[in-house]
């Protein structure tokens, strides 16, 4: 049977009570045996033994009351192992700030995990802490693999299916819009998450870049049929605008967002409402680079460090007999034959920190590809910088 390694203050009379009476329980509900280290070392040194729970157990409860520094320490420890996703954190209620009970000068969540998703507890509702904890621990069980499987279950192949019905629906709904044209992103990161859909929602929404205009993942909380919606998985919306007196265009937008930190999108093209059969340079540029803006922006909010794992997929179709145009006429052109390609795909797989350390280069590799099938277009290195830093320095350039 599974591990749960339980990280708590030691010899204080209500943590034990806590895990006696909730904490060992819920774990046993959720189908897991729990463990904690002065009940059930080998008589090795008790910091090795920390360590070794740590690494082999499949989920950890970590309990953050009165601040006890070698509990931060060992969920930092957990952290850098790339279990952050293993990890559910506990505290009681009075060192939440919005509690009636919280005291200013009193023990508290430190603010570098404040703005994680911790389960507080009270200590005279005992059994319904259990019940919450348990139903946690299952939920995260749910997505959290074995640590050799996890690059291959967070970061899959181009060809992974879960994408794939997502596409169906989306394309169905181009379709019924005359449009052929369209980006789509889709987007994984290791370690995991397990964020309720008000916590997706939220994130979503501040991580919108407006610097373009329409954002990608756009969230419409003024039109209730626009509106992102909670699914048992996650959080989608689907967005068609189709063409009418006082609307620029036609568009269509569809995203979702799961509770792991997958995320979908596909929308149609900009160039659609500007030209006919045409794919602009600067434009893809432009959505390339939000659409990593988005996802370092989601991600963090999410409680994302800068060593998460992440893979992007880009892939734009309905690209035949298009041909290689600006959007903004001050810049180089490409009076290049159309493409014969319909649909490309590219692949980037980095870190967190690289979509801000590395955004030019990180753009660079998604789009080089996409160009290259324009009669071999090739944007100068300088162009390309100037256009990415721009739009990320909040300009349109």
């Amino acid at each position: 049977m599974d591990e749960v390694f339980i990280i708590m203050q030691i010899g204080n009379e209500e943590l034990d009570r806590l895990c006696d009476e909730a904490m060992v329980a819920a774990i046993e509900d959720a189908g897991f045996t729990a463990r904690r280290v002065d009940r059930h070392n080998t008589g090795d040194l008790l910091k090795s033994e920390i360590v070794q729970f740590i690494e082999r157990s499949r989920l950890i409860v970590a309990d953050l009351t009165n601040e006890r520094p070698n509990c931060y320490l060992e969920v930092g420890y957990a952290m850098g192992l790339g279990k952050k996703a293993n990890l559910v954190l506990t505290a009681r209620e009075d060192h939440h700030h919005s509690s009636p009970n919280y005291n200013r000068e009193g023990p508290k969540i430190h603010f570098d995990l404040e703005g994680y998703d911790i389960l507080f507890w009270d200590r005279d509702e005992l059994p319904s802490f259990r019940e919450a904890l348990a139903e946690r621990l299952q939920r995260r069980a749910r997505i959290v693999v074995d640590t050799a499987q996890t690059a291959d279950y967070l970061l899959p192949e181009a060809g992974d299916q879960w994408s794939e019905p997502l596409r169906e629906r989306a394309l169905r709904g181009l379709e019924e819009l005359d449009l052929t044209g369209y980006q789509e992103v889709t987007a994984s990161v290791i370690p995991p998450l397990d964020a309720p859909p008000r916590d997706l929602s939220n994130a979503m929404r501040d991580a919108s870049v407006h610097t373009f205009g329409w954002p990608i993942g756009v969230v419409l909380d003024n039109r209730d049929e626009y509106r992102p919606r909670p699914t048992a998985d996650g959080i989608e919306a689907e967005i068609p605008m189709p063409g009418q007196p006082g609307l620029e265009r036609t568009s269509y937008d569809f995203w979702k967002l799961f509770r792991d930190g997958r995320l979908y999108t596909l929308l149609s093209l900009f160039e659609d409402s500007r030209a006919e059969s045409a794919i602009f340079w600067d434009t893809r540029s432009v959505r390339v680079t939000e659409s990593l803006l988005l996802l370092n922006r989601l991600y963090r909010r999410l409680g994302g460090s800068d060593t998460d794992r992440i893979r992007v997929r880009l892939r734009h179709g309905g690209r035949v007999g298009r041909e290689m145009r600006v959007a903004n006429t001050l810049r180089m052109t490409h009076p290049g034959r159309a493409s014969v390609e319909d649909v490309i795909e590219t692949t980037l797989q980095g870190s967190l920190n690289d979509l801000e350390t590395r955004l030019v280069d990180c753009v660079t590799t998604l789009v080089t590809p996409l160009f290259e099938v324009f009669d071999y277009f090739e944007l100068d290195d300088s162009i390309l910088a100037e256009v990415v830093e721009g739009f990320a320095s909040g300009e349109m350039r």
